[in-house]
């Protein structure tokens, strides 16, 4: 565990200064003769835009659209800090537009929405999808993150990702699947249990039954999801059992706990029911719900994952969401499908048991990284993350249909990707 600790005023300086905020803008043409002004407004201008009206698509060809990603929230659930409204969400959204850039030279707009309204969102961000190859929901907070983003997935033709559902099912999955390398299980055998019933819950325990796991147990704030309560939401109801079932029963021998809640909702007593060689993702942020080096202390033998960078095994959507949108974009994909995000899951997978490159050894201080308990999905810094992830994605993408481009070169593209770096 490393000293990654900021202080109050560093972060507030770090935003203020050299100029307020994290993001600006810049040309990407030349301009300093009266001949680029003409190429660039009146009259020149006129010629794209004649050819966009003859053929839309035409705007992938010669406007920013087809690099471009809107990142839209309104402020309903905001990291930790909860509804604290779309302004105030607003150094969260630069920050997700600077990651897009730095990692995968994704340009990105911010995009605060004042509205809860779900009608009103989604008319919202229809109206200005025009702009967009993508749009990237984001702190957004459930039940309402569903349908918003089941409307705009269906009225759109561009991918719509709501990331705090999408991105940590995706990174989770590719350290459970990592996990299940390492402890000789069949993944579809595992017996896992879900603490949280939110936004990412529900995602991840969506992909989970389409990796094949069908035996999950899952819990929100007033217990054991089961169909004999009368307060569930549709959501929920898709992981209820049959039965109410006792916490006892609901953790012995399960393989797989997953926290998606706050601290303390899981127990070092639930641990110790579980399955040898257990799979503990305790995800809360900042505090998870369980210490890692307090699982240690009685299944030393457990594979453990958290939402923080200062332990192994972070589970960070970073891992995923801006590499999915270059694949996405560059395909020009009408949607993000299930078939993307496993794509993306097994890349990362399978790069993580690739020889660590040296200068991530050096950055993590670790000169002996490799797949193992303490490594189960690659660090954010990997490079290689942008040609692995964006193929993986792009090639599901055309096989399923969903793209646009035609005459997809799978090896090309890779070669592409990898002059990005």
């Amino acid at each position: 565990m490393s000293d990654l600790t900021t202080t109050v005023q560093e972060s507030l300086d770090y935003h203020q200064f050299p100029k307020p905020g994290k993001l600006g803008v810049e040309t990407t043409v030349p301009f300093s003769t009266q001949k680029d002004l003409a190429l660039a407004y009146t009259p020149g201008v006129a010629n794209p835009c004649l050819e966009i009206e003859k053929d839309p698509l035409n705007a992938f060809k010669y406007t920013a659209k087809s690099n471009l990603v809107a990142v839209i929230s309104n402020g309903t659930a905001v990291l930790g800090l909860g509804d604290i409204g779309c302004l105030a969400s607003k150094p969260v959204m630069e920050g997700k537009s600077v990651l897009f850039k730095n990692f995968a030279a994704v340009d990105s707009f911010d995009i605060e929405v004042n509205q809860t309204d779900i009608e009103e969102i989604c008319k919202t961000v229809e109206a200005i999808s025009p702009t967009f190859g993508g749009i990237n929901l984001e702190d957004i907070k459930a039940p309402e993150c569903f349908e918003i983003e089941r409307i705009l997935v269906e009225k759109l033709d561009i991918p719509v990702m709501h990331d705090d559902q999408h991105g940590t099912a995706i990174i989770s999955s590719a350290a459970l699947i990592g996990a299940c390398e390492l402890v000789n299980k069949q993944i579809e055998d595992l017996k896992v249990v879900i603490i949280g019933a939110g936004a990412a819950a529900i995602s991840c325990g969506r992909m989970y039954k389409s990796l094949g796991i069908t035996n999950i147990v899952m819990y929100d704030s007033k217990g054991q999801v089961h169909k004999h309560r009368d307060d569930l939401n549709e959501y929920k109801l898709e992981f209820a059992t049959d039965k109410s079932i006792t916490r006892h029963d609901a953790f012995a021998k399960a393989d797989v706990v997953l926290g998606l809640s706050v601290p303390g909702t899981l127990t070092l007593e639930d641990i110790a029911l579980m399955a040898d060689e257990p799979m503990v993702f305790a995800l809360a942020n900042p505090t998870p719900e369980v210490m890692p080096d307090d699982v240690r202390k009685i299944r030393d033998k457990a594979i453990i994952a958290t939402g923080r960078s200062d332990f192994d095994n972070q589970v960070n959507n970073v891992l995923g969401f801006p590499f999915i949108f270059r694949g996405a974009l560059d395909v020009r994909a009408k949607k993000i499908n299930m078939a993307m995000k496993i794509a993306a899951a097994r890349a990362l997978n399978e790069l993580t048991k690739l020889p660590v490159p040296q200068d991530i050894k050096d950055k993590y201080n670790k000169p002996h990284m490799y797949f193992a308990k303490d490594y189960i999905i690659p660090k954010p810094f990997d490079k290689r993350l942008i040609i692995e992830v964006s193929s993986a994605v792009a090639r599901a993408a055309v096989e399923t249909g969903v793209a646009q481009v035609k005459d997809f070169d799978y090896e090309r593209y890779r070669e592409e990707l990898g002059r990005l770096l």
